[in-house]
């Protein structure tokens, strides 16, 4: 795992409930080399429905508003998993040792409701490694550059296309400059960009499997095609004369993070989104068992960059099976807002239930 930090990639954990904090089994899986931690609503929903909140449900005086107590409990894991992660943070000067919390699905398409409420998350959890999650839909863009300016620390998600990137990563620098036309400090402002791999592989493999041409060749191979590509446009933006200028006044890369990295296609390595997609600036979050398989038989080589042109030629193959990616990641942001939002009313349904019970 020494190794991973010499080449510069974090490994973070994609899950996080009560049980694992209060077992141990978190600050273990730390002293394992994972650096991080990212949530969502879906892990939320398998979180919420074991018996480990039950004694703080019932410590809670009024639960006549279910999407407060939520909130109560969500934010508590979020602080108890920061808390852990601090001396994580103080030794990588803030680089690493930070825990996520995604604002609510439900809003995704509305800026100023996004903006309103990863402020009012990120204050009331006032602690300096959490980062709040915003979706990289249009408008969800849009809050991203007006909270940085604000001060709030930033993990993008839902980014499934090269073009949705590069406007992550402008969004990201304009709200830096922003802050300092206004003379405010920008060395603490931290964010970091959610590149989604699997499934775009799982969207693609399934049309080219239908396509009567040969295209085995590239089954398996755009998702990582795609993000190389994304990686060097990190490159080309974070090293460039603008960024690295004095004017910068010490703001810090926008790090890429990949996630949805475990292999969804059994007939694929189980590290194949891991292995692929190592280099400096990154983060990889995966689930336990993907971490675990990685210290088993995980590869720490700087891979990133290798194979650019060969990534670049598989993304333009693809129109020759008449396969448009744009309509595909486009689709793919729609559907994992929609999937979150699914998974946040449902864990708002069982927590009522729940709570009912409680009463």
């Amino acid at each position: 795992m020494s190794k991973m930090g010499f080449i510069g990639q974090s490994l973070w954990l994609d899950n996080l409930s009560r049980d694992i904090i209060e077992s141990g089994e978190l600050k273990s899986l730390l002293d394992l080399g994972i650096t991080g931690i990212t949530s969502n609503p879906s892990i939320f929903e398998n979180s919420l429905a074991s018996d480990s909140y039950d004694k703080q449900i019932n410590d809670i005086p009024d639960k006549s508003d279910t999407f407060k107590v939520y909130e109560d409990l969500v934010c508590k894991d979020i602080s108890d998993a920061a808390d852990i992660l601090l001396p994580i943070f103080n030794e990588t000067h803030g680089e690493d040792g930070y825990v996520s919390l995604e604002v609510s699905p439900l809003i995704g398409y509305d800026t100023k409701a996004t903006i309103e409420e990863a402020k009012y998350l990120f204050n009331r959890l006032n602690k300096p490694n959490v980062l709040i999650k915003v979706p990289a839909t249009s408008e969800g863009i849009l809050a991203i550059e007006q909270l940085i300016f604000e001060g709030v620390n930033i993990n993008v998600t839902l980014i499934f296309s090269v073009e949705q990137y590069k406007n992550v990563q402008n969004a990201y620098i304009n709200g830096i400059k922003k802050r300092i036309e206004k003379g405010q400090d920008v060395d603490h402002i931290y964010s970091v960009a959610s590149f989604f791999i699997s499934r775009i592989d799982t969207a693609i493999d399934t049309i080219l499997n239908n396509c009567k041409d040969d295209t085995s060749h590239l089954l398996g191979e755009i998702a990582i095609a795609n993000a190389k590509v994304a990686y060097d446009e990190f490159d080309k933006t974070f090293s460039s004369q603008d960024f690295m200028s004095e004017n910068m006044k010490g703001a810090r890369v926008q790090r890429l993070l990949w996630g949805s990295t475990s292999a969804k296609n059994p007939n694929y390595s189980d590290l194949v989104y891991v292995d692929s997609l190592i280099g400096n600036f990154t983060i990889n979050t995966m689930p336990q068992i993907t971490f675990e398989a990685f210290i088993d038989h995980g590869k720490a080589d700087n891979t990133i960059q290798t194979g650019l042109d060969q990534a670049k030629n598989s993304l333009n193959q693809l129109s020759d099976f008449n396969i448009n990616i744009n309509e595909i990641t486009n689709k793919l942001l729609v559907d994992g807002v929609k999937q979150f939002a699914n998974s946040f009313t449902n864990l708002l349904s069982a927590l009522e239930l729940k709570l009912g019970v409680k009463k």
